[in-house]
């Protein structure tokens, strides 16, 4: 549905998006994630044909966005960070209006215009000015002038900014139910929404593209370790025996279970996406130390964001902030290792 090869865009010396490449597969939820001035709205932007580029191509359904605008163009409904509502129309008039510019036909704009009301539900608010709707409501009439003509692609730019919690919940619905007849490119700064409703993950950083996946792939070719959580009941000694005997397990502290009388917490690292669970629960089984918890964590998007990502939050300044929490984990780790091998002693 997207091709975008080699896109620059420079502003003076600043280069905002540099030699970016990628593209966008029909009938899936992209999530679109970068730091703060990576590039994201820049890209977007162009994207839509409102700014144009230093240099590259960007094709939107075969059509090129610079040679062929009006082309490229109907095939996208956009939803910039700011709606661009007027605040004295009501959601009719408005929807009204903006299916006029898009020279939809007279005949099929008071359909179109309730049914799309109808999906995006702001139907009950038609007639009430936007200046007096929620936040929320604003939002979706937004998303309804993006979907006024049925185009194919839908870009939405961190559509769930400003919003309560309920709202997002909404917002993210929608968004679902979008996915099912349109592409959707999908800008957030929450990743544990990307995460939840997308298909597809591009990352970029500086400009650059850093990571285009699904989010389970990601997760799973940057998984570097498996962390296990352990409560089992039963003597120490006989818990570190079994324990120190998997050479699967690359480290592990234990600790008395401030929750659980006569039981021990155990953290475990496992090497890789090595799953100890089974083996675990038998050897225990076999000792008479039975595990009253048992739970498992690997990385997460925001994990596998922050690894991608380190180079730009260290041009912010977060670098000296990241090492003094990692030096701080660092030093726990070791203190507790050191205690318990004294402990074994």
């Amino acid at each position: 549905m997207i091709e975008i090869k080699n896109l620059t865009k420079k502003y003076g010396d600043h280069v905002a998006v540099d030699n970016l490449t990628f593209t966008v597969k029909k009938g899936q939820i992209y999530g679109f994630l970068g730091p703060n001035g990576a590039g994201k709205s820049t890209t977007m932007n162009i994207i839509t044909g409102y700014i144009g580029a230093t240099s590259g191509q960007v094709k939107i359904n075969g059509y090129d966005i610079f040679e062929e605008p009006e082309q490229a163009k109907k095939c996208i409904g956009y939803l910039p960070e700011q709606p661009p509502l007027y605040m004295d129309m009501t959601p009719y008039e408005y929807l009204k209006f903006v299916a006029e510019l898009k020279k939809i036909p007279k005949g099929q704009r008071r359909d179109m215009i309730e049914e799309i009301m109808d999906r995006t539900k702001i139907y009950e608010v038609k007639d009430r000015l936007i200046k007096n709707l929620s936040k929320g409501y604003r939002q979706r009439v937004g998303v309804a002038q993006a979907l006024l003509g049925y185009p194919e692609i839908i870009i939405l730019d961190e559509p769930t900014v400003g919003l309560d919690p309920k709202q997002i919940i909404d917002i993210r619905d929608l968004i679902r139910e979008i996915g099912e007849k349109h592409t959707v490119i999908l800008s957030s700064h929450i990743l544990s929404e990307v995460s939840a409703i997308c298909d597809h993950v591009v990352i970029i950083s500086n400009g650059k593209l850093i990571a285009s996946d699904s989010p389970a792939n990601l997760t799973k070719e940057l998984q570097g370790s498996t962390s296990v959580s352990l409560t089992v009941l039963g003597q120490k000694k006989a818990i570190q025996q079994v324990l120190s005997s998997r050479s699967q397990i690359r480290q592990y502290t234990i600790s008395e279970s401030k929750e659980e009388p006569g039981a021990y917490d155990a953290e475990l690292t496992c090497i890789g996406s090595a799953d100890l669970r089974e083996e675990l629960f038998t050897a225990f089984a076999k000792i008479k130390c039975p595990i009253l918890k048992m739970q498992t964590s690997g990385m997460s998007l925001e994990d596998v964001f922050l690894e991608l990502t380190d180079e730009g939050a260290a041009e912010k300044g977060n670098t000296e902030e990241t090492n003094t929490k990692e030096t701080a984990i660092k030093e726990t780790d070791t203190k507790e290792t050191n205690t318990e091998e004294k402990e074994e002693e």
